[in-house]
């Protein structure tokens, strides 16, 4: 496998990782274990076809037993036993488990919260990342292994902390309150910049000095949404810092070692601007976990994988974590049903994904997470859990030639920038509890069941060469993007825009003059007034095809430019006024979706779209069979999974060979299966490859 960096400074660099195909295996926490039982493992990580572990995740308090006194003996006896039994090994930089004895000797690196109240010892990640005592332990503890390990032949991937900002997202602690201000006023030079950045006439929170910021501590009432936006921006940056201080000691001790941390793009409400993340890793890996209580959890799955892939621009990421069975911090804790653990595995991997991993190898006996499932569960390997993974790792032998294979760039975009979620969470609107999530989800989801290949990327993204550009709920618009988006859709491109998008500028201020501000003159209207509807509410709206939808949670009463009516209001008070839009732009359109429509109705809708922008599916198979496509040189690999309980016929319009079955492709595609189809390399593969363009 070949890891190309993509870290700013070092892009265009390669790394080749002495494992063959895709990536496969999880998070190894032999501390917990007899060294007994680590010879036992890896004779099973072979049987499984594990080809890869992480170790030391959680570790720091078994090589570090007391103030600069290290233990390696026991991590150099799993090394040995891993390589002997030909398995790589990802080694995690185990700073997101402080040990006992530092929090005792200096509790002050803990975080503390929006109450005043400090963290205490027994979690995880409880340490602040503007903590200097903290970073200077942690950079001590990062060299001695790095310095350790250094030139460990089982050694391929570096893997900085856990998830940073997980539980440690928010410090609202002194020195996390004197970073910040010397953060503000970096960005805002002066006193009278930052009170007209954050609008601090209203409420009379005007400063007459930088020593009067403070982080959003509890106030019994809303903050200003400025300050929460900025807040959350100087967070994901304090983070960033510190995984980019444990990354430079490691680049400086093993420069011939990638570099990652496993990324969590679907965490909702994260605090880490992940695209700007990004530039600083040489590859992109995350962490992703199904919703067992959402029937519809694989569609979720597949956006993530999307903008996992939107982040990496276009190439190929590492599945760092995902679960074998049920996990043990959802309400109710579902398992997965037969199959699901290989679907799931491979819709990552048909979305670029060169790297299958769990959390984690064996279910953990004690501790917090005993019930979070392992690909050893704790029956043992004589289980259905095990049987499936051995399973899975054949197959991913079998489709191994997959490995450094491209998505082909897709004909639609969709935008999706973190900030935005920020400023969408920041502030109280006319319906509070629609999720930013929502939209985006759904409209990627319609795309998804036509086929047609999509792209997560982000605003700053080069838009040519896309048939269609979705916009949904992108509450805050970069300042340029509207020009952009013109000149794309004038030069022949369609655009979508969803409700409440383009609504704030980059401060988080309403873009005056009516909505949605900053793409009013693109779509060729105006609205003054939001009428969002109430729950179980819903509007009949006609099309002027004639077909009837319904429309739910969201309504605005439209004016009407250069642009005319897709579908209009049946009843209501908004009755006879346009609920869809569409506005000739140049060679292009530009169309607003004012409401919420049902799956299937959004279906019909984009399915309009899809025709005018005259993009091509990518096969011919039912609604609820994913279909991609990953390119190499020669050849084309569609993956087919079949989330039915029935059989499904799919037409690639070419014959195609089954890696999975090893036999030539009929068209049939069993419920439940997955089927690669590789073929031919046709004209139209042309691969994604997106450049950051600057903020």
């Amino acid at each position: 496998m070949i890891i190309r960096s993509a870290a700013s400074d070092r892009r265009g660099k390669s790394f080749t990782v002495p494992v063959d195909g895709i990536l496969y295996g999880g998070d190894y926490n032999p501390e917990q274990w007899s060294p007994q039982v680590w010879v036992e493992d890896a004779a099973l990580m072979q049987q499984a076809g594990v080809t890869v572990v992480t170790l030391g995740v959680f570790a720091w308090g078994t090589l570090e037993v007391a103030d600069n006194v290290f233990d390696f003996g026991w991590l150099d006896r799993v090394f040995e036993i891993l390589h002997e039994h030909g398995i790589a090994v990802i080694l995690a930089t185990p700073t997101a488990a402080p040990p006992m004895w530092l929090i005792e000797s200096d509790p002050e690196i803990m975080t503390t919260d929006a109450s005043g109240v400090r963290t205490g010892s027994g979690g995880r990640l409880g340490w602040s990342p503007s903590s200097s005592t903290f970073r200077g332990y942690a950079l001590r503890m990062v060299e001695r292994l790095a310095t350790h390990y250094a030139d460990h032949p089982a050694l391929v991937l570096w893997h900085v902390s856990n998830e940073l900002g997980n539980e440690n997202g928010y410090d609202f602690g002194e020195e996390s309150a004197e970073a910040f201000r010397l953060w503000v006023q970096a960005k805002y030079p002066t006193v009278e910049q930052l009170n007209r950045a954050w609008g601090t006439s209203f409420w009379g929170h005007t400063f007459t000095s930088f020593s009067q910021v403070t982080p959003p501590r509890f106030a019994r009432t809303n903050h200003n949404p400025a300050l929460l936006l900025d807040f959350d921006r100087f967070t994901s940056h304090a983070l960033l810092q510190h995984y980019l201080a444990e990354r430079d000691v490691l680049r400086r001790i093993t420069p011939q070692i990638p570099i990652t941390t496993n990324f969590m793009v679907m965490r909702s409400g994260g605090v880490q601007d992940y695209a700007a993340w990004a530039e600083e890793t040489d590859v992109v890996s995350n962490d992703h976990y199904t919703i067992g209580a959402d029937p519809l959890r694989h569609e979720e799955l597949s956006f993530s994988a999307d903008r996992t892939r939107g982040i990496a621009h276009g190439a190929p990421w590492l599945l760092m974590e995902h679960a074998a069975g049920s996990v043990n911090w959802q309400g109710r804790n579902a398992s997965k049903t037969p199959g699901e653990l290989t679907r799931n595995s491979l819709a990552h991997v048909a979305r670029g994904a060169d790297a299958v991993c769990f959390f984690q190898w064996r279910q953990s006996a004690a501790g917090a997470e005993q019930f979070h499932s392992g690909m050893v569960p704790h029956a043992g390997p004589d289980s259905a859990i095990f049987r499936e993974v051995t399973a899975l790792g054949r197959t991913l032998h079998r489709i191994s030639e997959v490995s450094g294979a491209r998505l082909s760039r897709g004909d639609a975009a969709l935008l999706w920038d973190q900030q935005a979620v920020w400023a969408f969470n920041s502030t109280r609107k006319p319906a509070d509890d629609i999720p930013f999530h929502a939209m985006p989800l759904a409209l990627h989801a319609a795309l998804n069941h036509h086929h047609v290949a999509t792209d997560v990327i982000a605003p700053t993204a080069d838009l040519n060469g896309y048939r269609l550009v979705v916009v949904p709920h992108l509450f805050l618009a970069h300042p340029e993007l509207a020009a952009r988006l013109t000149a794309y859709a004038e030069a022949g491109g369609h655009v979508l825009v969803s409700y409440l998008s383009g609504i704030v500028d980059r401060t988080g201020a309403v873009i005056l003059g009516g909505y949605p501000g900053a793409f009013r003159d693109l779509l060729g209207l105006r609205a003054d007034e939001f009428h969002p509807l109430m729950n179980a509410e819903t509007l009949p709206i006609v099309t002027t095809a004639g077909a009837t939808w319904t429309a739910s949670d969201w309504t605005e009463s439209l004016q009407l430019g250069t642009a005319t009516s897709y579908a209009s209001y049946a009843s209501g008070r908004l009755q006879g006024s346009p609920a869809i839009t569409e506005n000739p732009v140049g060679a292009g359109t530009a169309s607003y979706l004012s409401t919420r429509l049902g799956a299937l109705e959004l279906d019909e809708y984009v399915g309009h779209l899809i025709e005018v922008a005259g993009i091509r599916p990518l096969a011919s198979a039912p609604r609820e069979v994913e279909i991609t496509r990953r390119s190499s040189t020669e050849h084309d690999y569609f993956f087919a999974i079949n989330h039915l309980q029935v059989d499904a016929q799919v037409d690639l319009g070419r014959p195609a060979f089954d890696l999975v079955t090893g036999t030539a492709f009929d068209g049939q595609l069993v419920a439940g299966s997955v089927a690669v189809l590789k073929t031919e390399r046709s004209e139209d593969g042309a691969v994604l490859k997106t450049e950051r363009r600057p903020d």
